[in-house]
């Protein structure tokens, strides 16, 4: 089911099952910390699952029983893209929310976010020991800065040939292209908000 230009809320509240995606700075994570809360479904991070301590990366194999541990249960916001476990994260996933905010915007966050992180240096997952550095921000080629550069115009034409595949015909999908529609959308998914109609 593709995305449509009016949000009917009444429905939306009844998913329980979503995945929240869209490139490095769209948000992702912000969003779905305040979605889990109006919605009191259990919020997991794909990175948190995917990340070890001293940056230790999971294998496939061990990634892909992590997200079926969790999409096995009965309700669930999942945050992430890792193209790769789109089949397994898929199987039973209801709503797909798109965050596909501009260029600007994206790239304009992850700096903003990256030189925050840099400079508390905030542990990024609990116990991982994982901190950013102005090293890895700007100097090293895993920057996350230049991923979200690079990968913006990429996922944009990814994420919309899904949305049209038939094999996702299942999945209803929600395609957000402005803060201002992000902030409506959230304040439309709180339970008892009756909000107008919101573009998506």
């Amino acid at each position: 089911m593709t995305a449509t230009a009016n949000h009917d809320f009444e429905k939306l509240r009844l998913y329980e099952r979503i995945n929240v995606i869209g490139t490095s700075g769209s948000g992702k994570s912000t969003f779905g910390r305040r979605l889990a809360a109006r919605t009191d479904l259990p919020y997991f991070e794909m990175d948190q699952l995917f990340w070890k301590p001293n940056w230790g990366q999971s294998t496939d194999t061990e990634l892909l029983a992590k997200i079926r541990e969790v999409t096995q249960r009965p309700r669930w916001i999942l945050d992430g893209n890792y193209t790769r476990t789109t089949p397994e994260k898929w199987q039973r996933v209801q709503l797909v929310i798109w965050l596909d905010l501009s260029f600007v915007r994206t790239v304009s966050r992850v700096t903003r976010r990256a030189l925050s992180r840099s400079f508390s240096k905030q542990e990024l997952w609990p116990g991982t020991g994982n901190r950013e550095s102005l090293a890895g921000t700007f100097l090293s080629k895993e920057s996350i800065i230049w991923w979200a550069m690079t990968t913006h115009r990429k996922n944009r034409r990814r994420y919309a040939a899904m949305m049209a595949a038939q094999e996702y015909d299942h999945i209803h999908f929600v395609r957000l292209t402005s803060k201002a529609a992000v902030a409506a959308f959230l304040t439309g998914m709180h339970a008892g908000e009756v909000p107008g109609s919101v573009g998506s």
